[in-house]
């Protein structure tokens, strides 16, 4: 992750990568000594390289002001400053000697044993950059996720305004035949007044529609670094539910090492610690053995208390990839309906074109009335616009998917 480099020169998906630099270096370090990272730089984007998703993920990642890299690049920092924790400390000792003298010296203090409290303050600070890392995987795909779902719905917007449109310039020659036969008294105001009641109804959706498509193109250049007006085109991502863990188990798992560590500096404070210091001026050398934490009754308790978190830990990974299995199987299975659904729906539309089609014909040969062809053209359009939603909630549950295992940015440019 970018957010491993502590404050290195940044790299990502839009800057050429030098292998050289120290945060490429530092941020392999980083992999190589956790898992949690490895994975997640493994993972790699389902968005088709050039299609019209990935020419909107790149901008809006672009545009990312990135608050999680820097709780990222913080973490690593820390990290760093534990990973020495080890050395000796050196620090100034101001004693009052009496009323009227005080000394002034500077101490050396070093720890000899603090009962695995060193060590686990390591990994508390390793787990807590694998948490930031996590975090931000997880709010860059949020980031993608939303873009492109505003796409979507500017997308559907257009083409089903696109469809209106076609059966407005429809309604509008049936309402001219229909005012003409009315003219000449061979047909019912009443049926006229149909028609224009359905020509307005078709009208007012039209502008709903194209206001929705607007609306949110224009909150989607918001959110890039250029506009997106010319971005066209949807597609149907192939999609693998065991092909990566989902971020919120990974998230889980992170959280557990990092909660495991924080239980081991408690267990720890109950040891005795041995430290020796040596002060100048005279001080001589000290030495010192007592535990962090006072030794009382409820001792017991405390140390039952921390065990107890590391096993609810150990729970809270084990609920949270029950959870996301579910969620999964729950968006696989709407997906397979959805595509089952969309299968039908072309064929009912291709079914109400056909019988269109065959009413206009009977039409023209004078078999039938204006209102039996305006009825079945209503129907027609209706299964279109049905056809069209189903296209686009396909699309949207897949992306669903993508978003919870992480895939919608390669984590290696993240």
């Amino acid at each position: 992750m970018s957010g491993c480099g502590s404050g290195l020169p940044e790299v990502s998906r839009f800057k050429a990568v030098d292998l050289d630099t120290p945060a490429v270096q530092t941020r392999g370090r980083d992999a190589a000594n956790s898992l949690v990272i490895a994975t997640l730089q493994a993972r790699r984007s389902v968005l088709p390289r050039g299609s019209a998703f990935e020419r909107v993920a790149t901008p809006v990642l672009a545009a990312n002001a990135r608050a999680a890299e820097s709780e990222l690049r913080s973490a690593r920092l820390r990290a760093e400053a534990q990973s020495k924790n080890w050395l000796p400390t050196l620090g100034p000792s101001v004693s009052l000697t009496s009323l009227s003298d005080a000394v002034a010296s500077l101490v050396l203090d070093t720890v000899l044993y603090s009962g695995g409290r060193k060590k686990a303050e390591r990994a508390f600070a390793k787990s807590d950059v694998e948490v930031a890392a996590v975090n931000l995987s997880i709010d860059t795909n949020a980031r993608v996720h939303t873009a492109l779902m505003l796409y979507l719905r500017g997308q559907e917007a257009r083409e089903t305004a696109a469809m209106l449109g076609y059966a407005l310039e429809d309604m509008k020659r049936f309402e001219w035949i229909m005012t003409e036969r009315v003219k000449g008294g061979v047909s019912d105001m009443s049926d006229l007044n149909v028609i224009r009641h359905k020509l307005a109804k078709m009208q007012a959706q039209f502008s709903a529609e194209s206001e929705t498509a607007l609306a949110s193109l224009a909150e989607l250049n918001a959110m890039s670094v250029r506009q997106l007006d010319d971005v066209q085109g949807i597609t149907q991502l192939a999609l693998d539910r065991h092909g990566a863990q989902p971020l919120d188990v990974v998230l889980s798992e992170a959280e557990k090492g990092r909660s495991i560590a924080n239980a081991q500096i408690d267990r720890a404070g109950y040891l005795p610690t041995v430290s020796a210091s040596l002060a100048t001026g005279g001080g001589g050398l000290r030495g010192t053995i007592a535990p962090s934490n006072p030794i009382g009754i409820g001792m017991g308790a405390s140390l039952e208390a921390i065990k107890a978190t590391e096993e609810a830990a150990g729970r809270r990974v084990a609920q949270s990839q029950e959870e996301a299995n579910r969620r999964l199987a729950k968006q696989e299975a709407e997906a397979r309906a959805l595509s089952r659904q969309l299968l039908e729906a072309q064929a009912l539309t291709g079914g109400a074109k056909a019988n269109l089609d065959l009413f206009q014909s009977q039409y023209d040969a004078g078999q039938r009335q204006v209102m039996d062809v305006v009825g079945v053209y209503e129907t027609y359009a209706a299964q279109a616009e049905a056809e069209i939603a189903l296209k686009y909630d396909l699309v949207r549950s897949r992306l669903d998917m993508a978003k919870d295992l992480g895939l919608l940015a390669d984590g290696s440019k993240i």
